[in-house]
């Protein structure tokens, strides 16, 4: 009987990643991988393709660090052309683009705020032209901001966060819908905070039950033309969101209470977009799939 090579042998998931308490301090809104202590891993030594999305263009909002770059390497490993959209994380956002283009594929940088309607039809126009096709859409992108009582929400706030993680993610499917052919997939980014929210996190946690209302209906209707619109939402991920948004403490000992005892690392989750994208996935449409380090979806 062969034995698997130690890179290929089963590993514990308790042990497959940083544990914390992490030592990282408090960073600007909206962050940089390079602040972070420990780095994300975002797969760029490990994720293997297959060409599971051989000649396909994707549009990944969030694109730039997180689970947006981890996605981006990943599709691109694949075979995919990449349309990164990002806020103005420009360092973040040209590392994205270099791992891109090393796996041989298109990267094309478009930063702006996708809480601007106009904006969120310019990046679907840019991916059409310069890409030559849209397949994938990928609404990765969200603000949120720790706040102690719904008192404390600066007027405004909590207006942006819907803008921003909800109202994009519409005007955005909008303006993919005539480019979408049969086989098209759209893929949105919800969070276990729409089934088990923070009251730290009210605006951002209420975004992300809209955004599971939201991804079912339009998910209905989209099978009529051949489109499958999935969702996944994950729990704790280690990405440059944490330090940006919330205490330094609570940052440093992120995802200490899943029962994993850590946060996912980007990495961790970007072959579940894969598959969501790809023909594997051709009976999935509707569904919201957790990525939670085993707390339940309830």
């Amino acid at each position: 009987m062969s034995t698997p090579d130690q890179s290929q042998a089963a590993q514990d998931p308790k042990e497959t990643g940083p544990k914390p308490p992490f030592p990282q301090e408090s960073i600007e809104y909206p962050g940089l991988e390079s602040e972070m202590t420990p780095a994300p891993d975002f797969g760029e030594a490990s994720y293997e393709g297959h060409g599971r999305l051989q000649g396909k263009a994707a549009l990944i909002t969030g694109g730039d660090s997180g689970i947006g770059r981890a996605v981006a390497l990943a599709f691109a490993r694949e075979g995919a052309d990449v349309l990164i959209s990002y806020l103005s994380e420009h360092a973040d956002a040209e590392e994205t683009a270099r791992v891109v283009r090393a796996a041989g594929r298109t990267a094309v940088l478009a930063p702006g705020d996708i809480s601007d309607e106009a904006h969120c039809r310019a990046l679907v126009d840019r991916a059409v032209s310069e890409l030559g096709r849209l397949d994938v859409l990928v609404n990765n992108a969200a603000y949120q901001m720790s706040r102690e009582s719904i008192e404390q929400i600066p007027d405004g706030e909590w207006e942006h966060t819907f803008r921003t993680n909800i109202f994009a993610m519409y005007y955005l499917c909008r303006a993919a819908w005539p480019h979408l052919r049969p086989g098209s997939a759209i893929i949105n980014t919800a969070s276990i905070q729409a089934y088990q929210p923070s009251p730290q996190l009210l605006p951002y946690a209420s975004t992300k039950g809209a955004i599971v209302t939201f991804s079912k209906a339009l998910a209905e209707e989209a099978l009529g033309r051949g489109i499958r619109v999935n969702v996944v939402a994950p729990g704790p991920v280690w990405t440059p969101l944490i330090p940006a948004t919330m205490p330094e403490e609570q940052a440093q000992q992120f995802g200490q209470q899943s029962p994993i005892g850590r946060p996912a690392q980007p990495a961790e989750l970007a072959p579940l977009f894969v598959f969501l994208a790809s023909a594997e996935s051709s009976y999935i449409a509707g569904q919201v799939v957790g990525v939670t380090g085993g707390t339940p979806l309830v």
